[in-house]
């Protein structure tokens, strides 16, 4: 069975997004995107909100964002061969390819694209992820840690919830940012 991975920057406090909605500081130097890029070699479907959607569909839309550097382009190839399912009900229509609008989340949905996955899955964005792992279909937790505090914003975790993990991965970086990786037990 494939596994469904939330991997997700973080501030040092636990925020996705400052109070503002923003989340430049998290932006990752060559390093960190080539770390990231070996670790997509094994996902095969990404899971998306509309807002999460919106802001990665540019990696095939717009060349420039491809452009930015060599492991841009590497993640940008990566991303367009992907299987894409997108969660929404207000969202009109999906405009890249290989995606699929579902308009609702449900167990049901999560477990129909991890049966169609030839490989593993990630759930992006905090507000799908909070309802995934409500739901209980999260088997790893990856955590790209920045060094910043914000103070506020959108919380990575889900307030209420509780679940054992158990340390797979730490990985650090040269620009302060570690990547610490859990398995859902």
């Amino acid at each position: 069975m494939h596994r469904i991975i939330y991997s997700v920057a973080s501030s040092l406090d636990g925020y996705h997004t400052d109070a503002q909605g923003d989340y430049s500081w998290a932006v990752p130097d060559e390093e960190v995107i080539s770390a990231l890029n070996a670790d997509a070699g094994e996902v095969s479907t990404y899971l998306y909100g509309r807002r999460m959607y919106e802001a990665m569909a540019g990696w095939e839309t717009d060349p420039a964002v491809a452009a930015q550097s060599p492991e841009s382009s590497a993640f940008a190839t990566t991303w367009q061969a992907a299987q894409k399912v997108v969660f929404s009900a207000g969202l009109p229509e999906v405009w890249t390819k290989r995606t699929r609008l579902e308009r609702k989340l449900t167990a049901e949905a999560i477990e129909r694209a991890r049966a169609e996955a030839p490989g593993d899955l990630t759930v992006e964005g905090p507000t799908l992820a909070h309802s995934a792992l409500r739901l209980g279909l999260v088997d790893v937790i990856e955590l790209l840690l920045c060094p910043i505090i914000v103070g506020a914003g959108t919380p990575v975790l889900p307030d209420g919830l509780r679940t054992a993990l158990s340390l797979k991965r730490e990985r650090r970086f040269g620009n302060g940012m570690v990547q610490i990786t859990y398995d859902v037990r």
